[in-house]
């Protein structure tokens, strides 16, 4: 089975992406995990891609895929199939992903796409704060400390926010994902392998819904 999840900041792809990989021993290549595999082997294309990122830059599409495609082409790949999470991130590399898939002879199954309310995802991931003791992670929503302004670990009373996670720039994070992946969605629903999943639910049911579209492919 191989399969793409995708779904806006905030929206719980990391949990579902552990069920499917505990239920359907599917490997999970994400594109930080593919990055780090990659220089610590110190293979060709990540070679190139330590030098992008030493200096800074970005790392080009071109040496993205090539960290991606030495990745597929392992034989844990092809034994046990594969659940993508981070990539593809734009269209280009959706076709570039369709390229590598039929070059290996791999065949996608099925992209899971996680909905939520791009509002919903704001409160959540704008929620967060930290206590600068620790680094004990709470929310104002749904996991206050025991007592107000006293961290539960360590007893620290000072708590900070991190950028990534202020409103306004949530907002912007939201805004640029979905330009990114309304592209990729439609190109795979032209297709017929997007599987739309309804994530304002309970975590699971959430869970029961992917595992309700894995089980029917």
């Amino acid at each position: 089975m191989n399969l793409l999840i995708m779904g806006l900041p905030g929206a719980g792809k990391g949990t579902q992406a552990e069920m499917i990989v505990q239920n359907y021993g599917v490997k999970h290549v994400s594109t930080g995990d593919m990055f780090r595999e990659a220089i610590k082997n110190e293979t060709e294309m990540g070679k190139l891609a330590k030098g992008f990122i030493d200096k800074g830059e970005l790392v080009p599409d071109d040496v993205t895929r090539g960290v991606v495609m030495e990745r597929l082409s392992k034989e844990d790949i092809k034994k046990n199939g594969v659940l993508m999470d981070g990539y593809p991130r734009n269209i280009d590399q959706a076709i570039a992903t369709d390229e590598m898939f039929a070059e290996l002879g791999l065949n996608l199954d099925a992209v899971i796409n996680i909905e939520v309310d791009p509002s919903i995802l704001v409160d959540r991931i704008s929620g967060r704060f930290i206590c600068c003791t620790c680094g004990a992670t709470y929310h104002k929503l749904n996991k206050l400390p025991k007592v107000e302004g006293v961290c539960d670990i360590c007893g620290g009373h000072e708590f900070y926010q991190r950028d990534d996670d202020k409103p306004e720039t949530v907002e912007t994070r939201i805004k640029i994902n979905e330009e990114l992946s309304t592209p990729i969605l439609e190109h795979y629903r032209k297709l017929g392998l997007v599987k739309d999943i309804n994530g304002m639910g309970g975590i699971d049911d959430i869970k029961s819904s992917v595992k309700a579209v894995l089980d029917n492919l």
